[in-house]
């Protein structure tokens, strides 16, 4: 069913370890070499930069082949004929994006990428212009379809195509789901917190017949993500951006909530990060362990909006002061063990693969934000004189 097979993944996953490992010194030129040719892959792989270009340029030309087939073809449709056309489309991309895989053999390319995200994009607004564009607004009911049929075509793309960030996307559209079937704010963010919590026990006995396998970081990520949902959905204070119909207004003031279920809410978010730390320790999960972290910052950021309490200018202070106690404490903790670890954990360097990341991270922010590190340069006043200088000034009596 995944479009790559595994001897392609595995290949490609021993590949980037031995490069990893090289570049830690655990391997030297010669070793790496000698193994390399134990992992040539068919596939043909591109580096982050270029992927992201080739991702966003074939966005802007199918969206311009779109657009363009829409202005030279068809002047002014129904949108019941839009809603046939971008379904075609929808239909066209995703082949596109098949044969790209298959008969160009392009992995994580940025091409194939974007043609699957088309697809799915046409696909939803296709089905919302073709079946319910004539329906009218206060009986949209059965309008759930677009963002069910979205999050199973993004599970699909995810699975198939093995694409990390369909996952949360998937997510998103699951968030939208409740709002066509009660207008209770309390009821959505319990079903949607089932749905969350249905996807983490699907995955993980799933995830445990992958623990050593070019599988694990997918897994890895998607109980990360499931687990991260389940808390901002209960954070009430940073939930109410996440309904579609509140996106664009203010914060909702807590007496939209039954108080019973707000102070449950209030609970949990005290209860889940211990519990996302524990899951994150038994695994030995980086990315659930962050999980855990964030979480638990979040709860000590919103603890006092949820009671009620003034906020002060030295709040984040003394949250900075208490996190840098706490990573000094595990540091030191960890470094005091036998060979300095701890239950198979460790605070020594083990592996350059972090550092590789805050480098991407620091050229990416560079390039997004270049006027915050390139000061701007200040204009200069052509006309401006010296002039009328007395004793000891720019002149004696005159203009310089």
């Amino acid at each position: 069913m995944r479009i790559y097979t595994e001897s392609s993944e595995e290949t490609l996953r021993a590949r980037k370890h031995l490069t990893q490992w090289t570049g830690d010194g655990s391997l030297s030129k010669e070793q790496y070499q000698r193994l390399e040719q134990d992992t040539v892959s068919g596939l043909r792989i591109t580096n982050i930069f270029l992927r992201l270009v080739l991702f966003f340029f074939t966005m802007i030309g199918v969206a311009a082949a779109v657009a363009l087939f829409f202005t030279i073809f068809l002047s002014r449709p129904s949108q019941q004929t839009t809603g046939i056309f971008l379904l075609i489309f929808a239909a066209v991309s995703y082949t596109a994006a098949e044969v790209a895989v298959t008969q160009a053999r392009l992995y994580r390319y940025g091409i194939e990428e974007a043609l699957a995200v088309c697809s799915v994009a046409f696909l939803c607004v296709g089905l919302d212009l073709f079946f319910f564009s004539g329906i009218p607004h206060s009986s949209r009911e059965i309008q759930f379809v677009v963002p069910a049929v979205g999050a199973i075509a993004s599970l699909w793309i995810w699975y198939r195509f093995n694409l990390w960030y369909a996952f949360p996307a998937a997510m998103i559209f699951a968030i939208f789901l409740p709002g066509y079937w009660t207008p209770s704010h309390s009821a959505q963010h319990v079903f949607i917190s089932v749905l969350y919590a249905a996807g983490l026990i699907c995955i993980a006995p799933i995830r445990s017949r992958h623990r050593f396998d070019y599988l694990e970081d997918a897994y890895s990520l998607s109980e990360a993500f499931l687990w991260l949902g389940i808390y901002l959905i209960f954070n009430l204070k940073i939930s109410a951006l996440s309904l579609p119909s509140q996106w664009w207004s203010n914060t909702r003031p807590a007496s939209e909530f039954a108080v019973p279920f707000y102070w449950t809410t209030w609970v949990l978010i005290w209860c889940l990060p211990p519990l996302i730390l524990a899951r994150g320790v038994r695994q030995k999960d980086r990315l659930i362990i962050a999980v855990g972290a964030i979480t638990t910052v979040l709860t000590l950021v919103t603890n006092k909006p949820y009671l009620g309490w003034q906020r002060h200018t030295w709040d984040p202070i003394l949250l900075g002061i208490a996190l840098t106690g706490v990573a000094l404490f595990l540091r030191r903790w960890l470094a005091l063990g036998p060979g300095g670890v701890r239950h198979g954990f460790t605070a020594a360097r083990l592996s350059g693969k972090d550092k590789h990341a805050m480098s991407v991270g620091s050229a990416v922010l560079g390039l997004i934000t270049p006027q915050s590190i390139t000061p701007t340069p200040q204009p200069t006043n052509p006309d401006f004189r010296f002039d009328g200088g007395g004793s000891g000034g720019g002149g004696a009596s005159g203009d310089f």
